[in-house]
């Protein structure tokens, strides 16, 4: 069989494999169990191998790659838009094949088990904090029943609490329920704390992710999460492409010669573009008296969010040369 480019589609169970020949015949259409997929490809003469950077995407393609085969993730997006008809997962087999070797298609790269492992983390910690809000929202709703009303903030929530644990403040049938959810709130209060250690740990030992967090507006979390989640940054071209891909610049639909910039497009990696946002809010917060100039006449001149989120363009860039050259920020370079 001379399979030289093969499609795969992945999945939980069942998986579609589409492979084409030198010429662009299609020379293997066929489906493979979870079971089945590393004896296959053993099996099969070193190739190329496309996959959408989806779940389980990483690990496949290492396995793959240790089995001698030249693996390419493409996003799923861009996949998408050679699916000619109906979605089924012969089509999206078939329209991954076509994509992988495209020369201008953009690939994710593969990450590491190390990589890949900080990033669980962040993404644990990350579905910690959204769980942790949940609970603290319903406790405080639940009370906004009865009367019993604080201010806004984690912080308040153990006045309520407090509040909780006098009986007769809410029927006991209630009081017994929010007891439980503040017990299950501070359980989970507890795991982003172990969350943080960990990835505070991982921080202190990157040399990339303590050179990200000399920037200003750049914490542990805000670094670690750039250093794992951004492997290549000399794929991007300059850090104006590399803000693009965060979906921090105006997304634009121009025609006619007509150049029309609305909003930020809000592409590419939401979590990275939520701590960027978040660390530029700090600056303009917290560091009022020390602002640069053009952040201080940007303030000066537009609300506080669009200043934020210009920001967190800039700081953007300025990751990107960071990691790109391989030094702190405000030292000079080593070609300088």
């Amino acid at each position: 069989m001379n399979v030289i480019t093969i499609g795969f589609d992945l999945a939980k169970t069942v998986f579609q494999v589409h492979g084409v020949d030198r010429q662009g015949a299609v020379v293997l259409r066929r489906q493979l169990r979870r079971q089945h997929v590393e004896r296959f490809f053993a099996k099969l003469p070193p190739c190329l191998v496309g996959m959408e950077a989806c779940g389980t995407a990483h690990h496949w393609a290492r396995r793959l790659r240790e089995l001698g085969h030249e693996v390419r993730l493409i996003p799923p997006a861009y996949a998408k838009a050679y699916v000619r008809r109906n979605k089924t997962d012969a089509a999206d087999a078939a329209a991954i094949c076509e994509a992988v070797g495209r020369p201008s298609m953009s690939f994710v790269p593969v990450k590491s088990v190390a990589q890949q492992a900080i990033a669980s983390v962040h993404r644990v910690r990350e579905a910690l904090v959204q769980q942790r809000t949940k609970l603290a929202n319903m406790i405080r709703g639940q009370m906004a029943e009865f009367g019993i009303v604080v201010r806004r903030g984690m912080s308040h929530v153990a006045e309520l609490l407090a509040r909780l644990a006098e009986p007769g403040a809410v029927p006991e049938m209630l009081r017994r329920m929010l007891l439980g959810l503040g017990e299950a709130l501070a359980m989970t209060d507890q795991q982003i704390k172990a969350a943080d250690r960990e990835i505070l740990s991982w921080h202190k030992e990157n040399e990339c992710s303590q050179r990200l967090a000399s920037i200003p507006g750049f914490g542990p979390i805000a670094s670690s999460a750039m250093a794992a989640r951004v492997v290549q940054p000399t794929r991007f071209k300059s850090g104006r492409y590399f803000a693009a891909w965060l979906g921090l610049v105006p997304k634009q639909a121009s025609s006619g010669g007509k150049v029309r910039l609305g909003g930020i497009s809000k592409r590419g990696d939401v979590y990275l573009r939520r701590l960027l946002v978040n660390g530029a809010q700090s600056v303009l917060i917290g560091r009022e008296a020390k602002l640069a100039p053009w952040t201080a006449r940007l303030l000066a001149h537009k609300p506080r969010k669009v200043a934020a989120v210009a920001l967190a363009n800039k700081m953007a860039r300025i990751a990107w040369a960071l990691m790109v050259r391989g030094t702190k920020f405000g030292a000079a370079s080593p070609a300088a």
